[in-house]
């Protein structure tokens, strides 16, 4: 289905009806945390896996905020006297926010979009705004998949916010905004926001979610990748959630880039270079392919533009049969004919084999210009759980990148470190035997990283508390094994980079 036979959207040129129903929704306890406790804990979850039985049980009452949940979250009908008794009705049948339904005789409205709180990292109430069926982890779930559909919030998008630097910025970037929550955080940052998408219909969702959430507006851009960006435009933030999934064709605008293998997410990391001011950050969920005689780390390390630092982290591995029925489930083509389900499925895997591919990963590319002669590079497998939101674990890591490549060995030696917060040591072997087989640090915060020390680097470590240099700890332990503390000084320095590095060491200014 093309946009041109969608249902029609709420208009964006009402911004008084706009500002009204947002009252009347905050009025209501229409929120994130509203929701949860009209519902329930097990309900709330359920809307989640896109099950709406337990929430309609838990709105049978006749409440303002049961109407709304009813209305917007579970798109049912609901009688215009009883709607008018929360919302401004008229307003909003006028600006299309609402439409009759029921026929002749009946005088009930319904909703036009999905309307889904969201609470900010602030604490603020937005609202994000998606097409109807299509608000991902809402009452539609994964419904309808028709081509030019606007989704709203899923777990990518959430991911993608979580883990990106959120310092102020003059200009930001959203490529392929979706239903606009990317510039919606980007606007509590930036003093200016671009959003652009290939689907027109993405950028009018936009416009009304940044409207209904009390946001400043963005400019909104269309086109794919950076075409709608002009000749020497540079961003501080670029961010993008694109139509990454690897796909025979370009059936699905909101998931499906319409370049053959990982060639999308390659432009977008490779042209995004160019794009960013000095200390610029570049930000993006991408797929990428394994291929049969190439090693995965080689292929996404050859994405990464000159002069930029590269931050590339493998979150998940999937094989070929696993990944075509995950999207193939995602467009609700397993509920349709089985011959043209199977068809598309042996599509898929002709696809793959005829790339050679073996698996596809997917994870975060986080770039940052510098200036730096030789750019640092990190590709990374880390499929255990993190602590959302990252953005500052993200940010630090940039920035103990630059502090290590200033300084040469002698000079590391010279500086003071803390043990970060809630690093642990964990030590492993056989019970009752004498020395443990190995030590490990574990943080608990962050990236929940574990690497494993000699005795040295555990000893070092647990003495770090700021007020002595590497060297003088060094020296100490040097003194208490009974080596030699030149040749430990000569030794331990590539030890201490890489505690630092990854965050289990903290710089005392």
């Amino acid at each position: 289905m093309s946009n041109a036979t969608l249902p029609p959207l709420p208009a964006t040129d009402r911004p008084d009806v706009t500002a009204r129903l947002r009252d009347a929704l905050l009025g209501a306890a229409f929120t994130a945390d509203g929701l949860l406790e009209l519902l329930g804990a097990p309900a709330y979850a359920a809307l989640a896996r896109s099950e709406t039985v337990p929430a309609l049980r838990a709105t049978r009452g006749d409440t303002p905020l049961e109407t709304l949940v009813r209305l917007f979250l579970l798109q049912q009908p609901v009688p215009h006297a009883r709607v008018a008794d929360v919302l401004p009705v008229d307003g909003c049948l006028e600006s299309g926010w609402l439409v009759r339904v029921g026929g002749s005789g009946a005088d009930e409205v319904a909703a036009t979009v999905d309307v889904r709180p969201y609470g900010g990292p602030g604490g603020e109430d937005w609202f994000i705004v998606s097409d109807l069926g299509c608000a991902v982890g809402g009452a539609g779930g994964i419904g309808r998949r028709d081509a030019g559909v606007v989704l709203g919030v899923g777990g990518a998008s959430t991911t993608l916010a979580g883990i990106t630097v959120r310092t102020p910025v003059t200009a930001a970037l959203d490529l392929g905004t979706g239903s606009g929550i990317q510039a919606l955080h980007a606007a509590q940052h930036a003093t200016r926001v671009t959003a652009t998408d290939v689907n027109p219909r993405a950028l009018h969702v936009t416009a009304l979610t940044l409207a209904l959430s009390g946001a400043p507006g963005a400019e909104l851009r269309e086109g794919s990748l950076f075409e709608p960006v002009g000749e020497g435009e540079a961003y501080d933030l670029i961010v993008s959630n694109p139509p990454f999934v690897i796909s025979p064709g370009a059936r699905l605008t909101y998931r499906d880039g319409g370049m053959g293998g990982d060639d999308l997410c390659r432009s977008l990391v490779q042209q995004s270079g160019e794009r960013l001011n000095m200390g610029g950050f570049g930000q993006f969920l991408a797929n990428w392919q394994h291929v049969a005689g190439e090693e995965w780390q080689d292929r996404v390390r050859s994405w990464v533009p000159r002069g930029c630092d590269a931050w590339i982290v493998q979150r998940e591995v999937q094989d070929v049969t696993q990944y075509a029925e995950l999207w193939l489930r995602d467009a609700g083509d397993h509920r349709g004919d089985a011959a043209e389900y199977q068809a598309r499925y042996d599509a898929w895997l002709d696809e793959f084999e005829a790339r050679k591919v073996r698996g596809i990963g997917f994870g975060w590319i986080t770039l940052r210009r510098t200036g730096a002669a030789v750019p640092s590079v990190t590709v990374e497998e880390w499929p255990h759980p993190v602590e959302q939101p990252l953005g500052d674990t993200i940010r630090a890591h940039f920035e103990r990148l630059d502090h290590l490549r200033a300084r040469d060995d002698a000079a590391l030696l010279e500086e003071r470190f803390r043990l970060a917060a809630e690093v642990v040591q964990e030590q492993v072997g056989l019970p009752g035997a004498e020395d443990p087989e190995h030590v490990l640090l574990r943080q608990n915060r962050g990236m929940r990283r574990a690497t494993k020390v000699d005795t040295v680097g555990a000893g070092f470590a647990g003495v770090c508390d700021g007020t002595l240099t590497a060297g003088r700890i060094l020296d100490a332990i040097a003194q208490l094994v009974g080596e030699d503390p030149v040749l430990l000084r000569d030794r331990t320095p590539a030890q201490i980079r890489l505690l630092v590095e990854q965050g289990f060491l903290d710089l005392v200014e």
